[in-house]
């Protein structure tokens, strides 16, 4: 694959735009981007094969306060060549004051078009131009279970939420708990239970409705986004549904919650989470066997003529300064060949239809990215979209408020006071 890569890099510089001549006179490329540790090893190893077979050398600078450091050197005249944006909401931002290149003036646009899906090249543009790169994406409609216990209990895989409440009900019938559920993450508390709101308006409703509400084109007081809300407290607020209560939710780490299906006998039956939850189920179950011992199913459609769409987040790349060496570094990191390293490194998910499934890890992988591509409807994390007062602000605290067993229409109402505002500004 490396020798692969390095040809396909050497076809790109000798047809593209890019000369040796101009690299001789830079030859670095500036990326910033939150990745540290194991994925900044990965994001290197990436460009490896870039470097090797360009002369080109990736200058990487990792922070975890993204949005603050890019937007520090957005303003200050001094942007990186690269960076990761936090979403598409601030690459729309960028875009608006002229801060980021459009990849359409050099890209192969078409090229594009048949490798990633329109809801991927819709979510890297605005006013109709291309601006964002996708290099991978996890996948947070899904809900985990152990095959074996499930087996053994006689527990079969709901199809429709209907059938998801009613195996929940046998399962408490026979005297167990059929959820496990963390919404701690320190500061970030609350934000899993806002993936469940997100999932099930998209089940609810029509796309526009989940993309107007995300806007605040419709008030958090909307009868679609109450009932969102009311289906989640069907299993978040029941006490008999969930392993250990509210009070545990609440105060259970989102990464320790998935242990409860792991242990003889089990805690617990179901956990709702995304892709990325398999590293911590391994980091803790180490023995354990992807696919065998632990597995996924599709949340449940809810109203059938929504069908089952696919919530995410993503990796993605925007380019600042329009150089050569940036433009040959994002046409490879667009390529599946750049992409089939990153995923096999980290287990994500790639948007290319044309990175090769035999690059996954595992078989249980591969299911995720097909469930990925081949999704009707595909939808960014609402909350990330939002304004953070409110997306990482009121929506977080008002889950946690709502577990609690406050009043849904104070709830409602708290976070529609603070997007008021938020969305003013």
């Amino acid at each position: 694959m490396y020798k692969k890569i390095l040809v396909s890099i050497a076809v790109i510089l000798l047809v593209g735009a890019v000369t040796v001549p101009t690299f001789a006179q830079r030859r670095t490329v500036s990326v910033l981007g939150v990745w540290g540790g194991g994925e900044r090893d990965a994001f290197m190893k990436m460009v490896e094969p870039f470097e090797a077979a360009s002369g080109i050398k990736v200058e990487f600078t990792g922070t975890r306060d993204l949005p603050t450091v890019l937007t520090t050197r957005v303003a200050a005249g001094n942007p990186p060549d690269i960076s990761a944006l936090p979403n598409p909401g601030q690459m729309e931002e960028l875009a608006k004051v002229k801060a980021l290149v459009n990849l359409g003036t050099f890209m192969d646009i078409d090229k594009l078009r048949s490798d990633y899906a329109k809801t991927w090249l819709d979510l890297g543009s605005y006013g109709e131009k291309l601006y964002a790169i996708f290099i991978s994406a996890d996948l947070k409609s899904l809900i985990w279970y152990n095959p074996k216990t499930f087996a053994d209990a006689g527990y079969k895989v709901p199809k429709t939420w209907d059938e998801l409440i009613a195996l929940s009900d046998k399962i408490v019938a026979d005297g167990k708990a059929p959820w496990c559920i963390g919404l701690e993450s320190g500061a970030a508390s609350g934000w899993p239970g806002t993936d469940w709101i997100e999932d099930i308006m998209l089940r609810i409703a029509k796309p526009e409705v989940y993309d107007r509400w995300v806007n605040h084109e419709i008030s958090w007081m909307d009868p679609r986004v109450r009932r969102a809300f009311e289906l989640f407290g069907q299993i978040a607020r029941n006490e008999d549904y969930v392993y250990g209560g509210t009070t545990a939710e609440l105060t259970t780490n989102f990464g320790d919650a998935p242990d409860a299906l792991f242990t003889s006998p089990p805690y617990a039956y179901m956990h709702k989470q995304a892709t990325f939850i398999k590293s911590f189920v391994l980091e803790h179950n180490p023995d354990l066997v992807a696919g065998i011992d632990f597995s996924f199913f599709p949340f449940p459609p809810i109203d059938p003529e929504y069908g089952t769409p696919a919530l995410g987040a993503a990796d993605m790349l925007a380019m600042f300064n329009d150089v050569p060496e940036a433009r040959a570094l994002m046409e490879y990191l667009a390529t599946p060949g750049a992409q089939e390293i990153w995923v096999a490194e980290l287990g994500k998910l790639s948007a290319n239809n044309r990175v090769n499934p035999n690059a996954y890890p595992d078989e249980l992988t591969r299911k995720a990215a097909q469930i990925l591509l081949n999704a009707k409807t595909f939808r960014f994390d609402g909350s990330d979209l939002m304004p953070p007062a409110v997306g990482s602000g009121s929506f977080w605290s008002g889950i946690l408020d709502y577990v609690g067993g406050e009043d849904l229409d104070t709830v409602l109402k708290t976070i529609e006071d603070s997007a008021v505002d938020a969305y003013k500004k």
